[in-house]
């Protein structure tokens, strides 16, 4: 075969065969197949799609293209959950420990910042020592110890998507059903999950800037898991507006301690905990919706999911005292309040500008090498609906560098929105999708 016949097809918008995608993938793998074909190969794939059964072969070869995460030992029900990306979008630190006391295994793989929207890893990292890059056996030990781990792609983990995750970063081929569906689920198969609850985030602050594209990625990814024999199922939630009232690294991981001692945001409450129902109802672990609920209310009255976060990031190196002296986290060595131009109510927050504002202050990548600044972000966000005196901060921002903080302030000029408008929140979850 010859590669740039097989990116002709399918830029001719024709599907590829399992044994053409096989080629590719496995020469793209070992290095055969340079990453300006596969540039070019994710750009044709982004303008002419995919059919189903192409995004799930995709998805398997994708997953073999490395080793795969024994979990045999693991008695306990391994359910884990993914976010398509957003701004401010912690959940996964709230819901690791959350699920962990309710008595399910979670084996998380995650990622690290793309584009606007931040990464788990550069969020957890911020916490003097945590380590990310565990071994399989010291991944599964860990899991084994306290019921959760939050990881990054081993070099032997679904390596195919690993080069291919970096390249469609600074390709602009991000936003593709396709390939967002292969990227997310090989790596989530390769976990060795029972089941997986996705949440499909719509908006300014999303991959899937309408609804419209959101609810397709979500039946896609239902339908790929379903086909290999997982428990599904997808939320649809809203990212015209960060989530919480933090968006950075360490900010986050400071509201994520403050969620876990039950001083939660109100909209990140809402969409952690619909998301962690979803999961022990896919686990059996709860009889209901409202089963669930009371137990993971439990977990967090009762102080155990923040005592159980601590003991992950302990065994994973991580200094756990920095969880209870924020001190002890990356600092910005700036703090500057950002005024509100006049009095009135908040009807608009965009998380693009938003994200965009954390991105240029250096809490983001421009390159797939670019160091992030951890200590760097916004914090005290207002939400719409929230009423603003003027000159009243409509957030902080947390710099290292005045240059960096003069441009990440222009942008904030255009991330709020005040007038003297009533104005009714969007619901912040549109839509549950399950297997029909």
């Amino acid at each position: 075969m010859v590669p740039q016949w097989i990116i002709e097809k399918k830029r001719d918008g024709q599907a590829l065969s399992p044994e053409e995608l096989k080629y590719f993938i496995e020469g793209y793998t070992r290095g055969d197949i340079p990453d300006y074909q596969m540039a070019a190969m994710a750009m044709a794939i982004y303008f002419q799609g995919m059919t189903l059964d192409e995004t799930a072969t995709l998805t398997e070869l994708m997953m073999n293209s490395g080793d795969l995460v024994d979990t045999s030992s693991i008695e306990a029900p391994k359910v884990d959950k993914h976010s398509t990306g957003g701004v401010g979008d912690k959940v996964s630190l709230l819901l690791a420990p959350l699920m962990a006391c309710c008595g399910a295994a979670v084996p998380m793989i995650s990622g690290r910042g793309l584009g606007i929207t931040g990464g788990t890893l550069d969020k957890m990292e911020s916490i003097p020592g945590y380590r990310v890059d565990l071994s399989d056996s010291e991944f599964v030990n860990v899991i084994q110890a306290c019921g959760c781990s939050m990881i990054g792609q081993t070099g032997q983990l679904a390596p195919a998507d690993k080069k291919l995750y970096a390249l469609r970063d600074v390709t602009g081929t991000v936003p593709s059903i396709p390939l967002i569906t292969a990227s997310i689920m090989s790596k989530k198969l390769a976990e060795g999950i029972d089941g997986l609850v996705m949440d499909v985030k719509w908006g300014k602050g999303a991959f899937m800037k309408t609804y419209e594209d959101a609810q397709e990625l979500a039946r896609t990814i239902v339908h790929v898991g379903t086909r290999m024999n997982k428990g599904m199922a997808a939320l649809i939630t809203d990212m015209n507006q960060p989530l919480g009232r933090a968006a950075g690294n360490s900010v986050e991981v400071i509201e994520s301690v403050q969620a876990l001692q039950g001083n939660g945001a109100p909209d990140l409450m809402e969409v952690t905990l619909a998301l962690c129902a979803q999961m022990l109802l896919l686990a059996k672990l709860a009889d209901s919706k409202e089963d669930a609920m009371t137990q993971l209310q439990k977990q967090i009255d009762s102080g155990a999911a923040f005592e159980r976060f601590k003991q992950m990031v302990e065994l994973q190196g991580g200094d756990p005292k920095a969880l209870d002296d924020f001190s002890r986290l990356p600092t910005a060595s700036i703090q500057e309040a950002y005024p509100a131009p006049r009095g009135g109510t908040v009807t608009a927050v965009s998380a693009e500008a938003i994200g965009r504002a954390v991105v240029l202050l250096g809490g983001g990548r421009a390159k797939t090498d670019d160091q992030v600044d951890h200590a760097v972000g916004i914090t005290g966000l207002c939400k719409v609906g929230d009423p603003v005196e003027a000159d009243a901060p409509l957030c902080t921002l947390h710099a290292s560098d005045q240059g960096k903080l003069a441009e990440a302030r222009a942008l904030l000029d255009e991330a709020f929105t005040v007038s003297d408008e009533d104005v009714t929140p969007e619901p912040l979850i549109k839509e549950v999708i399950i297997p029909e």
